[in-house]
C-alpha cells in the first residue's frame, strides 16, 4: 500500500545528522548543505516507486547541484527484513548508477524519525538557511515512470528555492512505499 507524506511545513528547520556514506565517509548536514539550498531524499534500493524514477532523480539531482543545491539520499529501511536495502547493496547501486550525490545509511532509523519521513521517495527541500520549502513529488509518476515530458515538480520547486529562498505554495505530495520500520 502506498504511503503519502504530509504537506510542506514551511520554515521547519532541517535536523542535523551524521551518517556513513557508501563511499566510506561520515557526512553531516553541514557537509551536504549547498550555498543556495539542500535537498534531502529518503530512498531505498528495492522500492518500485524509486526504481521507476531513479534515472529522473539522478538527472534532477545533477541539475540542482549545478544550481547550488546540495543533494543527499538516505536509506533508512530495516535491512534485516529487507536485505536488498542493506549497506553493501547500497554501495553497489550508488556505484552502478553513478549517483552524483552521497548515499547515506540510517541504520538506527533516527534520521528518518527526526525528519518524519513517510515513504520512499520522500523529498525535503530546504533553502540556504535550512528551512523547509518543498515537500512534494518528483513528478506525476507513480509506481511506473510517467511520460518523459512530465513537469519536473521537484526540480522546478528547488530551482525556485535556489533563486528566491522560497518554495511554491502549491505542492503535490510524493507517493511511495512506506519506510520499513524496525519492530521494537
Amino acid at each position: 500500500m502506498a504511503a503519502i507524506p504530509p504537506v510542506c511545513d514551511f520554515g521547519w528547520r532541517a535536523p542535523d545528522f551524521s551518517l556513513p556514506a557508501t563511499d566510506g565517509r561520515m557526512l553531516s548536514l553541514k557537509d551536504i548543505a549547498g550555498p543556495k539550498g539542500t535537498l534531502v531524499m529518503f530512498i531505498c534500493n528495492h522500492c518500485p516507486y524509486v526504481l521507476a524514477v531513479l534515472d529522473r532523480i539522478i538527472r534532477d539531482a545533477r541539475d540542482l547541484i549545478g544550481h547550488g543545491v546540495g543533494v543527499v539520499a538516505i536509506s533508512s529501511n530495516d535491512a534485516a527484513a529487507y536485505p536488498q536495502d542493506g549497506f553493501d547493496a547500497m554501495k553497489t547501486m550508488a556505484e552502478a548508477r553513478g549517483f552524483p550525490f552521497p548515499y547515506l545509511y540510517d541504520e538506527t532509523q533516527g534520521v528518518a524519525r527526526a525528519y518524519d519521513a513517510a515513504c520512499t521517495p520522500d523529498f525535503f527541500g530546504f533553502n540556504a538557511d535550512l528551512e523547509l520549502q518543498y515537500r512534494g513529488r518528483l513528478d506525476a509518476s507513480r509506481k511506473e515512470a510517467g511520460p518523459t515530458d512530465l513537469r519536473r515538480d521537484l526540480f522546478e520547486a528547488m530551482k525556485q528555492v535556489a533563486e528566491t529562498g522560497r518554495g511554491p505554495t502549491e505542492q503535490i505530495p510524493s507517493m511511495g512505499c512506506s519506510i520499513k520500520w524496525k519492530t521494537a
